[in-house]
């Protein structure tokens, strides 16, 4: 594996992360393949290999749908977000798709200012070359917080 491959990965996940923070949805789609999985498991659930999802979206379809809902038909808390990555470990490259892991943390402010940590956890990525770009085949997110303090409307 090259050096250039693990930073494209690295910047694949600073990008995501970026893309999540400036409230840019629809270029964040732009980031997965059309047969990709998005999912938000509770790390209880992971460790014993349960299939409770806090959110599953099996293709790009339903991340699509998950964003035109965001703007058009949900009602949630309007706040800002800001995702710090950190810890990315490249773990491998097999037949073409990258595993790469990462610790994350998503801070959340809200209209009057105040911030709060939302959500703290684990991606666990698998990235594949499209088109001469990197991205996210799969992408799981480990929650270490289950108890999400109020409606999880933008990703993690």
């Amino acid at each position: 594996m090259t050096a250039e491959a693990k930073q494209a990965c690295a910047d694949l996940l600073a990008e995501y992360a970026y893309l999540i923070d400036a409230d840019r949805l629809e270029d964040w789609l732009d980031l997965f393949v059309e047969e990709s999985t998005y999912q938000i498991v509770p790390r209880e659930n992971y460790v014993r290999g349960l299939p409770l999802q806090l959110m599953l979206c099996e293709n790009k379809n339903m991340l699509r749908d998950r964003v035109v809902s965001l703007r058009q038909a949900n009602i949630y808390n309007i706040h800002v977000d800001r995702h710090l990555v950190s810890s990315v470990r490249y773990l491998g490259e097999e037949s073409g798709v990258h595993s790469v892991g990462a610790n994350y943390a998503v801070f959340q402010t809200d209209q009057d200012g105040q911030s709060r940590l939302f959500s703290v956890g684990e991606y666990i990525d698998s990235i594949v070359v499209e088109d001469g770009a990197f991205k996210f085949k799969d992408k799981l997110v480990i929650a270490d917080t289950s108890s999400i303090p109020t409606l999880l409307a933008t990703p993690l």
